[in-house]
């Protein structure tokens, strides 16, 4: 698999935000245009830390543009959801450019990422912003209690709790934790947002979490693609990709995004990947 990257800015309505757009060798005629949203438990985070992920997707034929809101999350909610937010528009204003004017558009986010993706989904629906294609959610963060079962088996080998500083410094105050864009996973209306690919794994903290919103989503009508990879996956600290050795998982998760895409009409019936 050959992918290549470049780095440059993007310009949202407030600030410029530093991107890093990935492309493969090879891709269809209309390949689907991922926003993506890299991962960091709200406390930092960086493209270079999102870069296997991006990887991956640009893999899976889409052409990827991982933006780096980190700054942002030096700010309680909503600062970082709005700063991404306004990368929407022009993402689609610049499709023709970045990918195809016909291409389908993505958000897609790990841990911290995902949040964001999610929260993206609801706020492009109620704000009736059209053309996004679907909502790639990997180990996403969606729960603030931290009380699930495989929490619980977390919080037995880890030292400090990362998750609540992360989630203290997202949320800066008790109120927000109500807010259903700062907190998905406590949204009460989940209709009508775009179709979801939700994946976790056996080892991962946010797995209950991730397969609790996935059952939500599909008992409010939306269309679920959910998956649990074995252990041990390292997630979501393998995500960064500081491994020594090629995490197993990456082969996974890239036929996952192929998958979805293709099921969510990013690529015809017809369209296959160029090898």
């Amino acid at each position: 698999m050959s992918v290549s990257w470049t780095e440059d800015v993007l310009k949202s309505d407030t600030c410029l935000v530093p991107v890093r757009v990935y492309r493969g060798a090879s891709f269809t005629k209309a390949p689907p245009l991922v926003l993506h949203l890299h991962g960091g438990t709200f406390l930092g985070g960086s493209l270079a830390e999102g870069h296997s992920v991006s990887i991956e997707l640009a893999g899976a034929g889409a052409v990827v543009v991982a933006a780096d809101y980190s700054t942002a999350t030096e700010h309680p909610f909503p600062k970082a959801l709005e700063l991404t937010f306004n990368l929407l528009g022009p993402l689609c204003g610049l499709r023709a450019k970045l990918a195809d004017r016909k291409s389908a558009l993505y958000v897609a986010g790990e841990e911290a990422g995902g949040n964001l993706a999610a929260g993206l989904a609801l706020m492009a629906r109620d704000q009736c912003v059209g053309g996004l294609q679907g909502q790639i959610l990997l180990s996403p963060m969606l729960d603030p209690c931290m009380a699930t079962g495989s929490f619980r088996e977390e919080s037995t080998n880890s030292k400090g709790c990362r998750w609540a500083e992360g989630w203290n410094r997202y949320l800066g105050f008790a109120a927000n934790a109500c807010h259903p864009y700062a907190v998905p996973a406590y949204c009460e209306r989940l209709a009508s947002v775009a179709p979801a690919l939700v994946v976790t794994a056996e080892d991962d903290p946010m797995r209950d979490e991730s397969l609790n919103y996935a059952r939500r989503l599909r008992q409010a009508g939306v269309s679920v693609s959910e998956h649990v990879l074995p252990g041990p996956t390292g997630w979501p600290a393998s995500y960064s990709g500081s491994a020594e050795t090629e995490p197993k998982w990456k082969e996974a998760i890239r036929a996952l995004f192929a998958k979805f895409f293709q099921e969510t009409g990013a690529f015809s019936a017809q369209a296959k990947l160029s090898t």
